[in-house]
């Protein structure tokens, strides 16, 4: 059987955070509807690709799943059980906010099998979060973080965001220096990233917020780099860092381009060669339940053997490394005699490394400018 992995998008919110561009509702209407549509999606998919395929993993994503009640998270979990086959020891995550979290809903997740915890901190400093209008307060994140453990989390993740508007790089490393004395296994450090149509871009377009240049920005990657390296935490994707076999197997289940499904709105999902997307707005994917064709689907494409190539470089350079031979087995050998040269000046500039005869892996310099070099490479 082929391996699979399944994202379940939650989206509900208390509020909408202003760099955020993913969907998500803030009135809390039709929960209960929510999750009813979502088993019947489930079971839809699993009439088509249960028979070939086994679930890995299962991510709960949003929106924020923390915010729901936790009967509805059972009844998801239960229907993939059920419909679905299983592998043993799943690696199932849930993402939360510091600011929704307490004793009883971690033990919740617990009893539920959940076994890996994403919390969204952004930031150690109140007035950093106050900017990003979190919800939480420092103080509420680092108690999340302890809660959890001290409940039997053992897998923590916790998500930081640099280059905010006036950060110092020492403040930065405060915020890496109290993330890597708390109990967690995994760090996901990103850049702050300007969507389209998000309040922070207004703001930055209207002259009224100002963050740091390109330059500033590689500069606080390496030193993160630097930083979490030195703290045994091993880079294994581009904004990710992980202690021992602490790496997130959901994440790279899309970085290794493996199959996938995506449940609930906006979810996408991929089938090689097939990918599509669900009906972004609530309303929308509610009544589409009702109909008898493309259900839930709001776009969907075919992709061609060199579109599969193209991000299958992109997505399995960026993390672990582009293996040769799973390569030239997927794709033939085209790929790699056409860019000889280009992969042995970036070997040059130490930029792209070489793991024995069957590996190319991007060095510490070359995660920093990881799109400069895919733009290098012929299809």
């Amino acid at each position: 059987m082929q391996p699979l992995s399944i994202y379940i998008h939650v989206p509900y919110c208390e509020h909408k955070c202003i760099y955020c561009d993913f969907y998500s509702v803030i009135n809390g209407k039709n929960v209960r509807e929510y999750f009813e549509t979502l088993v019947e999606e489930i079971k839809f998919r699993a009439s088509q690709y249960s028979a070939t395929h086994e679930v890995k993993t299962i991510f709960f994503g949003g929106g924020t799943p923390s915010l729901v009640q936790t009967k509805y998270l059972a009844k998801v979990l239960n229907t993939i059980s059920k419909y679905f086959n299983v592998c043993e020891n799943m690696e199932i995550t849930i993402e939360a906010n510091p600011g929704t979290l307490d004793n009883n809903k971690i033990k919740d997740y617990l009893s539920l099998g959940v076994n890996r915890l994403s919390l969204g901190v952004q930031s150690f400093f109140d007035d950093d979060l106050k900017f990003l209008t979190r919800i939480h307060s420092a103080k509420e994140a680092i108690e999340s973080v302890e809660t959890a453990y001290s409940n039997g989390f053992e897998n923590i993740n916790i998500d930081l965001i640099f280059n905010l508007p006036g950060q110092t790089k020492a403040r930065w490393k405060e915020n890496l220096t109290t993330a890597v004395e708390l109990p967690v296994k995994h760090i996901s450090a990103y850049s702050l990233i300007l969507e389209s149509g998000t309040i922070l871009n207004k703001m930055v377009l209207d002259g009224k917020v100002k963050i740091g240049d390109d330059d500033y920005d590689a500069d606080l990657y390496e030193t993160t780099q630097d930083f979490l390296s030195n703290k045994g935490f091993e880079q294994y994707e581009v904004s990710n860092f992980a202690k021992g076999n602490y790496e997130c197997e959901h994440n790279k289940a899309y970085w290794e381009y493996r199959n996938y499904l995506g449940f609930g709105t906006s979810a996408h999902s991929f089938i090689k060669p097939k990918r599509w997307k669900n009906f972004t707005s609530l309303s929308q994917y509610l009544l589409s339940k009702k109909k008898s064709e493309k259900l839930f689907v709001a776009s969907e494409e075919i992709l061609t053997k060199s579109e599969q190539l193209e991000e299958y470089v992109m997505l399995t350079l960026r993390s672990k490394g582009l293996n040769l031979n799973e390569l030239n087995s997927l794709f033939g050998k085209e790929f790699y005699e056409k860019n000889k040269g280009i992969i042995s000046e970036l070997e040059k500039d130490k930029l792209l490394l070489k793991e024995g005869d069957e590996k190319l892996v991007l060095s510490q310099k070359g995660y920093a400018v990881c799109d400069e070099i895919l733009l290098k490479f012929e299809y």
